[in-house]
């Protein structure tokens, strides 16, 4: 038992979202971890609706956590990144746990490291893992960190830790957060990643569920956060407008060669040619337009909270 206790507050918020299998041993083994090296701290379990037992796990193990315990009822489930906003809005600790998975791939000494890395001067620490096995998350994040103008390039990680000073520069540079990891990466704070072995560690029935749940997530994080698909648009439509200029040429190349088209042939050809020109010259006005309003505002965050439950003090 460490009896030099750390001072600091911290809180850990956990997403929960029917992990009966793995929930109630996790938020053991984080209570003990914290209960073990702080004198003060908080558990937060921000359930999305689970349709398991989830919660009722939580609670058979709730007597046995020293520090507060409290619940976050998500009305209706509204996806990991909402969720979590909401659980981190409600931490009042001085450093914050993020625990996006109940699935702890990792030593409990990690958490620590993460702990004692911020100390270091670092407001936003991150625990990797040192093997990526799902190949798509590789590719996206290849693909995100090419296109995005990020300071830090971000990856695969398990949880991480923030400063209270990292959460308020957050909230400060936006209403809405579509994606923590891209306002992490990018809020001009000093950051850090401990990446942990986890090579003795296999694919599991629910990490590919959690995975694919994000899938939306990525999709709506490429078009948010880089220009990939700003720059797919723009070329697909210049080569379309390449072709409708070609076509152009072709149409005046037989009117004026041998050649007898059908008579209107060359008139509808050219009115086509220039109408389908036009169209795809606003097309990608209208795209780079679309692309700065993304870039000024974002759609209010939004979720909604059925009730906060307090199991232990």
């Amino acid at each position: 038992m460490i009896t030099n206790k750390e001072k600091n507050f911290v809180s850990a918020v956990v997403y929960v979202h029917n992990n009966e299998k793995y929930i109630g041993s996790f938020i053991k083994d984080i209570a003990t971890i914290l209960f073990d090296n702080f004198e003060k701290y908080e558990i937060i379990c921000v359930n999305d609706h689970s349709d398991d037992n989830s919660v009722k796990e939580i609670k058979k193990i709730s007597d046995k956590v020293k520090g507060s315990l409290s619940f976050i009822n998500m009305s209706f489930y509204q996806g990991i990144e909402a969720a979590m906003n909401a659980g981190v809005d409600l931490a009042i600790g001085d450093f914050v746990f993020e625990f996006d998975s109940s699935l702890m791939d990792y030593s409990l000494d990690t958490i620590m490291k993460v702990y004692y890395r911020s100390l270091e001067g670092f407001d936003i620490v991150n625990a990797a893992p040192k093997v990526i096995k799902k190949h798509t998350s590789k590719l996206f994040y290849s693909i995100f960190n090419k296109y995005a103008k990020t300071e830090y390039k971000i990856r695969t990680e398990s949880f991480r830790i923030l400063s209270r000073r990292a959460i308020n520069r957050v909230h400060a540079m936006s209403d809405t957060i579509p994606y923590r990891k891209v306002f992490y990466a990018n809020c001009g704070l000093k950051s850090d990643t401990i990446i942990y072995n986890n090579d003795n560690f296999g694919k599991d029935k629910q990490t590919v569920e959690i995975r694919d749940n994000r899938k939306n997530m990525a999709i709506n994080s490429m078009m948010l956060f880089t220009d990939f698909a700003y720059n797919f648009a723009i070329i697909l439509a210049g080569i379309m407008m390449l072709v409708t200029i070609g076509t152009a040429i072709y149409t005046l190349i037989v009117f004026l060669g041998n050649s007898k088209p059908v008579e209107g042939w060359t008139t509808t050809m050219l009115f086509l040619s220039f109408a389908f020109f036009g169209v795809f010259a606003m097309s990608a006005i209208i795209i780079k337009y679309l692309t700065i309003i993304v870039n000024l505002i974002f759609k209010k965050q939004k979720y909604t909270i059925e009730s906060v439950e307090k199991l232990s003090k």
